[in-house]
């Protein structure tokens, strides 16, 4: 790390109800010597990428709960698939529409306190959820808490951006990103066998209680750019341009950067697709083989931990083909993916049957090959924006992935009461090929938005 003085950033850039927000300023005082530096940042990078996925897993911990409680929902409250999937649709909107908005937030905003900020407030929707009975009551608490929801990714995307260089970006991005299966998977093993035995509310109460104590704790351990604790910037990301003066300059840096990068556009679609079939096995996973394949709740919700766990290891392998084999285009080895995640489903429900061995098997390949892709887009996205606008790049493929569940949740679950799970199934692999189809399009993008 070269001990170059990082620009201060300006005063008072927030209003004054805002001003919580607001980026840790520079130290006065830098840090010069050239071995301390290495050493503070070895020791700031593990525990940043420690803390933050642990702070992210958490998120899902009130977030993906509902998938494990709708089953019992439906029968204890009488709610309908139909209700249910317009429950995470409207859930996943809202979610979507906030990582974007937070993105653009967010990339001006101290990610220690917007992170935490967050995770509370979610911890709080998850309490008056558990707490409900009422319809209309519980769609408008699960639809907050998809807002809240949307401050979890942007202050990981900025911290990760501000704290590690280019060249290893994407492997370490592949190791944050077991945050997602790990969250997801943990919780479901929890809701599954525990708490949904017990009632199905402590699948909300006992999760928001744990988010609350992860929100403590990364209060005390994460900080915010480099400069903030007396480093230099991250080697090989343009140190050279300055952090923008005013709100005009900031958005023209996101009109260059984000919005008239066509690359940035093509795999935002992409996700849109990748994400159709992320959600259509996570959310409604533990119905279909409880329904489908006659599995117990406690079973089914352990066979999907078992996709999320296999997703974390496919994600791994993505992110080290890329940096390894690949020269950095994420892209190409994404098609690779998309192609078996595609074969994955179809020999889910062509063959598996209601064999627990190849129905197990074949879910963890599916989440394998499908969570490849979604790492590697979060990955892109981010480096062709560099770190000034990482946050909002990101928020923009995730705002076209929550989108996506206009069809993974109320078109799926209506889809699924009308015609059935072959006609889901059927839905599912047309979707798979689209996705395919935009990835082979984008094959020649590379993520090459830093100086080398």
């Amino acid at each position: 790390m070269q001990p170059t003085a990082p620009a201060p950033l300006p005063a008072q850039r927030f209003p004054r109800w805002l001003r919580l927000f607001e980026p840790s300023p520079a130290l006065a005082a830098p840090m010069t010597d050239p071995a301390a530096i290495r050493q503070s940042y070895r020791w700031w990078q593990r525990r940043i990428l420690f803390s933050t996925l642990i702070g992210y897993a958490t998120f899902y911990f009130v977030r993906k709960n509902l998938s494990v409680a709708m089953p019992i929902m439906e029968q204890a409250l009488g709610i309908s698939k139909s209700k249910l999937g317009l429950f995470i649709t409207l859930h996943e909107l809202l979610y979507g529409v906030s990582k974007f908005a937070n993105g653009v937030f967010g990339d001006r905003c101290n990610a220690r306190v917007f992170m935490v900020v967050g995770l509370v407030a979610s911890a709080v929707m998850n309490v008056l959820f558990g707490l409900g009975s009422a319809v209309v009551t519980l769609g408008v608490v699960w639809m907050l808490n998809g807002w809240f929801q949307g401050m979890g990714f942007p202050p990981c995307a900025r911290l990760m951006n501000h704290w590690f260089a280019p060249k290893e970006y994407a492997t370490k991005m592949s190791i944050w990103n077991i945050s997602h299966s790990l969250g997801a998977g943990l919780i479901l093993v929890l809701c599954g066998f525990v708490l949904v035995p017990l009632h199905w509310r402590l699948c909300f109460l006992v999760p928001a209680a744990i988010a609350l104590v992860c929100a403590l704790y990364l209060w005390f351990t994460l900080p915010d750019t480099p400069p903030s604790v007396g480093l230099p910037e991250v080697e090989g990301t343009r140190n050279e341009l300055p952090a923008p003066e005013s709100s005009a300059e900031f958005r023209a840096i996101l009109m260059q950067a984000v919005f008239r990068n066509k690359s940035i556009w093509l795999i935002s679609v992409a996700n849109f697709f990748v994400y159709i079939l992320r959600h259509a096995v996570l959310d409604w996973g533990p119905t279909l083989l409880y329904e489908a394949k006659h599995l117990s709740i406690g079973n089914a919700s352990l066979m999907v931990a078992g996709f999320e766990a296999a997703g974390a290891m496919g994600a791994l392998l993505a992110g080290w083909l890329t940096d390894r084999l690949f020269g950095g285009r994420p892209m190409r080895v994404g098609l690779f993916y998309m192609v078996l995640a595609g074969v994955s489903l179809l020999l889910f429900w062509k063959v598996a049957g209601e064999s627990r061995l190849w129905n197990i098997l074949l879910l963890c390949a599916a989440g394998f090959f499908i969570y490849g892709p979604q790492c590697l887009i979060g990955i892109a996205a981010a480096k062709l924006a560099t770190k000034r606008a990482a946050a909002t790049a990101v928020g923009l493929t995730g705002f076209f992935g929550y989108l996506s569940t206009v069809l993974s949740g109320v078109g799926l679950g209506a889809l699924v009461q009308c015609r059935g799970w072959d006609a889901g199934f059927t839905a599912l692999l047309i979707v798979a090929a689209i996705g395919t189809l935009l990835f082979a399009v984008a094959w020649g993008a590379k993520a090459d938005g830093y100086t080398s």
